[in-house]
């Protein structure tokens, strides 16, 4: 089966997007990982899939795959993809979109100098929402990570995420214990792990090994994580500048039960057709 697909990047985080409004498709994890594959296929961190939505209100259905398939919740960078998308694609011609999720409503904004805002919703922290083995919603909390207790703070924007403060995010140990922070036990679901460096009261690095997909160059909810608990932990205040490999993100948070307010680019690399195995 033939598609047609658009290639998109933000902050080098990048996706193959397609448009199932105007074609027919239901995306499989068998297809979802050809497409993702860099030798075989297009090549992404994640496949977004535009959708019809069924909800009064809301613009567009939004579903995202990880590169090994895996359908998830939300993707942050994708988000500001996905406004610019419909736009270049004359789905709407609306500045700002509501998109379902499957963590809930989310609302991306083309700004006028060409960057796009998201509201990411407010955080949540209860343990079960993340979800997170815990019987405390401490703000810090010790994860055994082999042979060393890390502090972690968890935080779900829709996805997990566990963030851990270090002094250089240069050397912080990514490789070795991103994926046995992805994948402990004490996250069900497994998790995003995101490494942060703070620079200042408004400005951290950061590093983050995605749940399904490994280290990537940006993480749009990863940098959302990574600043509200921060600001949490009384390191930071809003608005907050987060650089990572790819590029820079604004992050602003008021508090409390307040939307976590994302900020940056999207980009369109190229456009095309790719033959779809069979599911």
């Amino acid at each position: 089966m033939k598609i047609r697909f658009t290639k998109m990047q933000g902050l080098g985080n990048d996706f193959v997007v397609i448009d199932a409004v105007r074609q027919k498709l239901a995306l499989q994890p068998g297809q979802a990982r050809f497409l993702a594959d860099r030798h075989f296929g297009v090549g992404c961190d994640q496949i977004l899939v535009v959708e019809k939505s069924t909800e009064p209100g809301v613009d567009f259905g939004y579903r995202i795959f990880n590169a090994d398939g895996g359908e998830v919740e939300q993707c942050g960078n994708g988000a500001r993809c996905f406004v610019r998308f419909v736009h270049e694609q004359r789905l709407s011609d609306k500045r700002e979109i509501r998109v379902a999720t499957r963590c809930g409503i989310i609302a991306p904004r083309l700004e006028e100098n060409g960057d796009v805002s998201v509201d990411m919703g407010a955080p949540r922290f209860a343990p079960a929402e993340i979800p997170f083995i815990s019987d405390t919603d401490a703000v810090v909390q010790a994860l055994q990570v082999g042979e060393q207790s890390v502090a972690i703070s968890t935080v779900s924007m829709g996805n997990p995420h566990a963030v851990q403060v270090v002094e250089d995010v240069d050397a912080a140990p990514v490789e070795v214990a991103g994926p046995l922070i992805e994948t402990h036990p004490r996250f069900p679901r497994r998790v995003n792990a995101g490494f942060m460096q703070v620079v200042g009261r408004h400005a951290i690095r950061l590093r983050v090994f995605e749940r399904g997909t490994g280290e990537t160059l940006a993480c749009g909810t990863g940098a959302c994580a990574a600043v509200v608990a921060g600001i949490r932990r009384g390191l930071l205040d809003s608005p907050v500048r987060v650089t990572m490999r790819g590029g820079e993100l604004r992050i602003a948070w008021a508090g409390e039960q307040a939307p976590v307010i994302m900020t940056g680019p999207a980009v369109t690399v190229f456009s095309g057709e790719i033959d779809l195995p069979d599911a």
